[in-house]
């Protein structure tokens, strides 16, 4: 049987050719057999017309004294039906064989047209399968091999062309349960946009990879560009469908490994956004770039010792007020007088808990090499305690 005339798809020519004549509608495979019929009863049998028609290589009609001479055959008109200029099933019409002629070439025709159309839908279906398993490979490969460029050129994407990765994630639990392939896709279909090229793969039940063209029509990377289309395409979503998605933006980076290195920043950035700014629903590299990249010393040994002085800090600090102070400082950029301001107390007060801090840790916050490691301290403190289910909050003390 040719994989395009299948039953489905048989089924199908039967149900719309009826609708247009007043006769039954028989297909028959490339073996003869009945695989749709408006007389379901006969689905299933062997045609011993159609069996003429496929030996013969042309239109077999059957009158009243032929029909009584074969098998499984009634007074009507088959026709070959042709894929490709070869002949893989038969179609026919039953009744009279003068009164059908007129219709039995024109009827071929429609059915040869669904044919070549399931055809065409197959191949696009197939190309975006590969294409999708194409975006795989790149998001988890370190160098293009001479394999990936050679697929790569066969399906027409030029993987010279500068990329940044995006991560879409849908919120838990919103997927049909019935069809949540299906709700992926056509999501999947939203997000590709006309002319931009865009590379798009499904990579979980609620996360897809977006390859976009890194750079705009001038040659520059603008991360403000790709933020506004994201944005765009939220509000758009809004409108169309019940989904509540998630962007992450990646880096760009040039070189061998850029797409994987790009998709590595984009869903590191998507983890920590959702963890830090739960509300927000996109988020950039950029804005989360030193989370990103402590994120891969997380469990390590190197975390613990980063940590230390954070972990002195709070064994002599119960009530938390010199921890938060000192993040208020961080977040006025060392500034004592406008942080002390923040914190609504003296100039003086703040001054005396950063040197009780100094002490604890034994740091001295003037310089520029200790002030960076507390620092980084507290940022890996924040990313622990809100990965560990806490809140984080910088309190006016």
């Amino acid at each position: 049987m040719n994989d395009y005339l299948e039953p489905k798809l048989a089924g199908q020519i039967v149900a719309k050719t009826m609708q247009i004549i007043n006769c039954n509608v028989n297909v028959m495979d490339g073996q003869g057999k009945i695989i749709a019929s408006g007389d379901r009863d006969r689905i299933g049998e062997l045609h011993e017309g159609a069996l003429l028609v496929l030996s013969q290589a042309r239109i077999v009609e059957v009158d009243d004294s032929m029909a009584k001479h074969l098998f499984g055959v009634r007074p009507g008109i088959n026709l070959p039906l042709k894929i490709d200029g070869r002949i893989a099933g038969v179609i026919g019409l039953t009744g009279n064989p003068s009164q059908l002629r007129q219709y039995g070439e024109l009827v071929c025709m429609a059915a040869e047209m669904m044919v070549e159309q399931a055809k065409l839908l197959s191949f696009l279906a197939q190309d975006s399968r590969l294409r999708e398993e194409l975006v795989h490979n790149l998001i988890r490969s370190d160098e293009i091999s001479p394999m990936l460029a050679e697929w790569a050129e066969r399906l027409g994407i030029d993987l010279h062309q500068p990329r940044v990765v995006a991560a879409v994630e849908i919120d838990s639990g919103q997927l049909d349960v019935d069809n949540p392939i299906e709700e992926l896709q056509q999501l999947q279909a939203l997000l590709t946009q006309p002319g931009e090229k865009n590379l798009i793969a499904i990579i979980s039940l609620t996360e897809l990879a977006v390859l976009r063209p890194a750079l705009n029509k001038y040659g520059r990377w603008d991360e403000n560009e790709h933020l506004r289309q994201f944005q765009e395409t939220l509000a758009l979503l809004k409108t169309k469908g019940h989904l509540r998605i998630r962007f992450a933006l990646g880096n760009y980076f040039s070189g061998a490994n850029s797409i994987a290195r790009s998709w590595q920043t984009a869903h590191s950035t998507m983890s920590i956004g959702k963890r830090r700014m739960p509300e927000e629903r996109c988020y950039n590299y950029r804005d989360l770039k030193l989370p990103v990249l402590l994120q891969r010393l997380q469990g390590g040994w190197q975390e613990t010792e980063l940590l230390l002085p954070v972990t002195r800090l709070k064994m002599m600090d119960k009530n938390g007020q010199l921890l938060n102070s000192l993040k208020i400082w961080f977040k006025h950029n060392n500034q004592t007088s406008v942080a002390a301001n923040g914190l609504f107390i003296h100039r003086h007060t703040l001054e005396y808990r950063l040197n009780r801090i100094a002490d604890i840790t034994g740091l001295n916050l003037a310089d520029f090499d200790d002030r960076l490691a507390l620092y980084i301290a507290v940022q890996l403190d924040e990313e622990s305690q809100v990965k560990n289910g806490g809140a984080l909050h910088v309190h006016s003390l």
